[in-house]
């Protein structure tokens, strides 16, 4: 049975208004803190997508006011499930701003398993986008999806990936990070850790992100240099298969 549903997230960014805009409503600054490589066709009706290897999805504009309002809605699936997403932006004093997001839409059979998936994911794309704002403004990423090979389960998978990222099986905010990918060394700094289900860090030009469940784990990495998708990709699959062999 389907079922309906809302959330309202809240977040204070250290940027302006305007820098806000370009990251939630352009298809660079989307790459730069959110999922996949995106596009957004300007103003109400514009065509918006989304793709990551093996998966697209389509939108359509619904709200367009530069500065305070963004909204679009998915295509909905042949079920009617749908997702539809709204950020309202209001200056605060100084240089940073308020946006709220409201995340609506109709979710299938397992949606209180969808539901809670969304309620714990939400905020923490939020503070990706906070991150991005605060260290790389005026910037944007390639986005780097690269997916690792199964494991009997999510312990497995996360204690073979955070070992090869040099860190403890449990890492913490503030954690330094060294490893090696493709003969180069990368140095960085944990901002964020979720349970098993979620790690970020920061180095001088990325923002790596390491998501999961189930055994499953991949990347949804925003690059801030010139490198080519589907050779960054490629590497980093390779990466995963390495350290979870």
């Amino acid at each position: 049975m389907s079922h309906e549903f809302q959330l309202t997230h809240d977040i204070e960014l250290e940027a302006t208004p305007e820098q806000v805009w370009d990251a939630i409503a352009t298809g660079p600054g989307i790459d730069s803190w959110f999922m996949g490589r995106n596009e957004v066709e300007p103003g109400v009706g514009g065509a918006g997508r989304m793709e990551m290897p093996g998966f697209t999805a389509t939108s359509t504009v619904t709200a367009w006011e530069p500065g305070r309002r963004f909204a679009y809605k998915g295509t909905p699936a042949e079920d009617g499930t749908f997702m539809a997403f709204e950020y309202l932006i209001e200056a605060r004093e100084g240089s940073a701003t308020a946006l709220r997001l409201v995340h609506s839409g109709i979710l299938g059979d397992d949606w209180e398993e969808q539901y809670d998936a969304l309620k714990k994911g939400n905020p923490l794309y939020l503070r990706t986008l906070a991150l991005y704002l605060r260290h790389f403004p005026g910037r944007t990423a390639v986005p780097v999806a690269a997916f690792g090979p199964p494991q009997p389960d999510q312990d497995t998978a996360w204690t073979a990936v955070t070992a090869a990222l040099g860190l403890s099986k449990d890492p913490q905010e503030g954690d330094p990070v060294t490893f090696t990918i493709d003969g180069r060394t990368v140095t960085g700094v944990v901002d964020t850790a979720v349970d098993q289900g979620f790690l970020g860090i920061r180095t001088d030009d990325a923002l790596l992100r390491f998501v999961g469940g189930g055994g499953m784990l991949m990347t949804g990495h925003h690059v801030f240099a010139d490198v080519d998708q589907a050779t960054a990709e490629s590497t980093w699959t390779t990466w995963l298969a390495g350290a979870m062999a």
